[in-house]
């Protein structure tokens, strides 16, 4: 689980400060990072007329490593600083006295002439805007397109949050060192990294069992070892049994959400459709089984009596459904049995300026699917996303998935994962639909909230990319199986 960690700014000076209290050496720390640069561009470009541009920390520590390095191997270099030579302290100090060549005041005119560019401004831990001289050379870098090599992060970039700081260059590649940081992957912060490479340079992976991070990417390892798999003696029942409550006009989402949730495994899909849209869902699928619900307050009670069965073990409410107090009240009564629960959509819309009245109803495995609009109706929109969906889990008691190309997943008791595999085909109608069927499908298998979130955000990106360009959201249900397949493989013997 370790190996997918994200380190936040302290939890990376953190891990620095316990690997030299292990007794190794900080400048050992600072070559190994500069060399895991060289390596990188070594094999990635022919030697070219490189400017380092370094700044005052030890960030620009490791930009003088890198452009000794180069040097040594017969590079033209320049070297531009922020700031005066004097003010540099410790490790960075050290290397810059380790340069035997020319260094230049920051500013745009050293990039005249350099065909390639390494960006060792700021790493990890920025906390104000970029302007001045570092402003208006990054700004020139942009204006100019050269070829940029980040160190640890892109210079602007928020390595906590993925904000900008002012401006950041479009690095080509990004090497970081030990872990990632969730700047890396939270947009728009992971457009500016270009290529991500994760260097080992002499931390010991045991530093992470003090840290104790909190947030990480997503990964099968994270939740493999609990996807549900069939057993020989299974039935449809045991294998879940989900209901999902459709909409009287938009019929598709539903119907595509079913599919989904039957790809993920579960045993029995139910449709709790209006009786004016029953024809319309029971011509649909044969694999799906279909129950009219009456209009108004006998629609319901007919939920209500579906609900009653315990074999009906997970609920989704919300795709397609209307906002209003229909809504609201299959929400409520799904929520009331305390089995396995997936709010999207129209039933996250539907309690905007009640919210209190959902959260107090939440008492089961609950996960809510927002994207950014419907969730700042329930939640507000100060802060970075990360923060956000924490603090929402907090508040709301159920997992959040803050959907996106940077989708987040949060739990209530604070850890967060970041879904880094949604290409942008996904970004088409329904796609949002499919994603909560195969949680719900997850779920009625069995599986905790959390970790069916988890999953099903990277099943649902793998999925886009089996399908490729031209998906649609019908597509994506139909490709899961070759992408568990693939998964699955390795445990299969």
């Amino acid at each position: 689980m370790w190996r997918q960690a994200l380190l936040s700014a302290k939890e990376m000076a953190r891990a620095d400060a316990l690997a030299r209290a292990s007794g190794i050496a900080s400048l050992t720390l600072m070559e190994n990072a500069g060399g895991a640069v060289v390596r990188h561009m070594h094999r990635r470009f022919p030697p070219q007329p490189v400017t380092v541009l370094c700044g005052p920390g030890n960030n620009g520590g490791d930009g003088f490593v890198v452009a000794r390095l180069l040097k040594d191997m017969g590079w033209p270099v320049r070297v531009a600083l922020l700031g005066p030579r004097s003010a540099l302290k410790g490790d960075a100090a050290a290397n810059a006295a380790r340069w035997t060549g020319e260094v230049q005041a920051l500013a745009s005119s050293v990039l005249d002439g350099a065909t390639l560019i390494v960006d060792a401004l700021f790493g990890a831990g920025l906390a104000r805007a970029l302007d001045g001289a570092a402003g208006a050379t990054l700004a020139a870098l942009g204006e100019r397109k050269l070829p940029c090599i980040a160190v640890d992060i892109p210079s602007g970039v928020d390595s906590d949050t993925g904000a900008i700081r002012g401006i950041a260059p479009m690095a080509r590649l990004t090497v970081t060192f030990f872990r990632r940081k969730p700047g890396h992957l939270l947009y728009p912060g992971r457009l500016h990294c270009g290529e991500v490479a994760v260097e080992d340079i002499g931390i010991p992976d045991s530093v992470l069992n003090d840290i104790r991070p909190e947030t990480f990417a997503n990964d099968p390892e994270l939740w493999l070892d609990v996807l549900p798999s069939p057993a020989w003696d299974a039935n449809k029942y045991r294998r879940g049994h989900a209901v999902i409550v459709g909409g009287a006009i938009m019929t598709g989402a539903a119907r595509l959400a079913a599919a989904g949730a039957r790809r993920a495994g579960a045993g029995l899909v139910f449709i709790a459709a209006p009786a004016k849209a029953f024809a319309v869902y029971a011509a649909g699928a044969p694999g799906v089984v279909v129950a009219p619900l009456g209009a108004g307050r006998k629609g319901d009670a007919d939920f209500r009596k579906l609900a009653a069965d315990a074999r009906r073990n997970a609920f989704l409410v919300g795709p397609g459904n209307g906002v209003g107090p229909e809504t609201r009240r299959r929400v409520l009564a799904a929520l009331k049995t305390r089995r396995a629960a997936v709010l999207d959509a129209d039933a996250l819309t539907s309690f905007a300026g009640r919210r209190e009245e959902l959260f107090a109803a939440i008492r089961g495995p609950c996960i809510l699917t927002p994207h950014e609009g419907e969730f700042a109706r329930l939640f507000g929109s100060a802060g970075d996303k990360l923060s956000r969906a924490r603090a929402a889990a907090k508040t709301s008691g159920a997992t959040i998935l803050l959907k996106g190309p940077d989708t987040v997943i949060a739990g209530a008791g604070g850890r967060a994962v970041l879904n880094g595999n949604a290409p942008p085909t996904l970004a088409t109608a329904g796609s949002g639909d499919v994603l909560a069927g195969i949680i719900l499908g997850l779920l009625a298998q069995g599986m905790d909230p959390f970790r069916a979130a988890q999953a099903a955000a990277w099943l649902h990106g793998e999925a886009a990319r089996e399908a490729g360009f031209g998906l649609i959201a019908e597509d994506l249900a139909e490709a899961l199986p070759a992408v568990l397949r693939r998964l699955t493989a390795p445990l299969d013997g």
